[in-house]
């Protein structure tokens, strides 16, 4: 395990933070994130969402060394700084959606080579939800679960469902498979959205630090999805939805002002977790970590609530 880049600069985190390169078992390299490894408390495992990286979560990393746990983020592949698998650095694209799961096991298995602190938490948010309840129900060895907006859907009109299923299809066929999603854009969504029109958080601070993120460095952005992106994440939505919830104590979060993940698969999941609990967040968006500080206090100590209670009461 090599020493990474980690732009402390811009991250926001605690100090001592570092970064490491991971060889996946396909040979992928990816980066991850660390901060805390003190931390009495356990470490958190942060899967973040697709065009998402280390560095954005320094705050939240603060937040959580705050509350007692250390933090582990992952660049997936094809984002951040992981290896990239186009020519086009500005697309975000996955071969396949449970190539996903090569990069969980390597983190786990770095979690164990650094000396995190145990227990283990997972901490997903949006296509990290999706990547996360796949490794949950494969058997991923976390103590609980917490999910920010998890992208067990993804937010498309009835109407326009249908085309995208016929489109992410035959773009395979066709050799369109890398071509990137029509209607979304070349350039990352924060510096292409003004902060009154994001559906992303109502803290303008806290969207002007990813915009500074990403314009200090810009190796870390990507853009639209490819066809092939968007076919596998629906197929892997499908996929989700056909299994019962694994036996992980869950806390989920969603916005009331959700405009990006399904809700309505998030609110059918989350009915039939056994012992799972939905929290809903009437003013929130889609970046809950990133919102006002009310939210984001409120996130951050029901997190820590859960991990803390589960563990005690499985270890009662």
């Amino acid at each position: 395990m090599d020493e990474a880049p980690l732009y402390a600069e811009v991250a926001g985190g605690p100090e001592g933070g570092r970064a490491f390169w991971l060889r996946t078992e396909d040979g992928v390299r990816i980066r991850i994130g660390v901060w805390g490894r003190e931390a009495p408390a356990g470490t958190v495992l942060l899967f973040c969402g697709r065009t998402e990286y280390a560095e954005k979560y320094g705050a939240a990393a603060a937040a959580l060394q705050a509350r007692g746990f250390a933090t582990l983020v992952i660049d997936w592949r094809g984002q951040g700084l992981a290896d990239r698998t186009l020519a086009n650095r500005s697309l975000g694209h996955v071969a396949r959606f449970a190539d996903f799961q090569a990069d969980v096991r390597a983190v786990r298995k770095a979690a164990e080579a650094l000396g995190l602190p145990r227990p283990y938490h997972m901490l997903a948010h949006s296509m990290g939800g999706a990547i996360g309840l796949r490794a949950l129900i494969e058997g991923l060895d976390v103590a609980t679960a917490v999910f920010s907006a998890p992208m067990w859907g993804i937010r498309i009109s009835a109407a326009i469902a249908p085309l995208a299923w016929a489109l992410t299809g035959l773009a395979p066929r066709l050799g369109l498979g890398p071509v990137r999603v029509p209607g979304t854009g070349g350039t990352t969504y924060v510096l292409a959205t003004p902060f009154e029109t994001n559906d992303l958080t109502g803290d303008r601070e806290m969207y002007e630090m990813l915009r500074r993120q990403l314009t200090a460095h810009p190796d870390l952005s990507i853009a639209g999805p490819t066809l092939t992106w968007l076919g596998e994440a629906l197929s892997e939505a499908a996929w989700l939805a056909r299994q019962p919830s694994p036996a992980v104590p869950a806390l989920t979060f969603l916005g009331g002002r959700e405009r990006i993940v399904d809700s309505a698969a998030i609110r059918r999941r989350m009915a039939d977790w056994p012992g799972g609990r939905l929290e809903l967040i009437e003013d929130g968006r889609h970046e809950m970590m990133m919102e006002p500080p009310a939210i984001r206090d409120r996130l951050f100590d029901q997190a820590a609530a859960h991990f803390r209670a589960q563990v005690c009461a499985q270890s009662g």
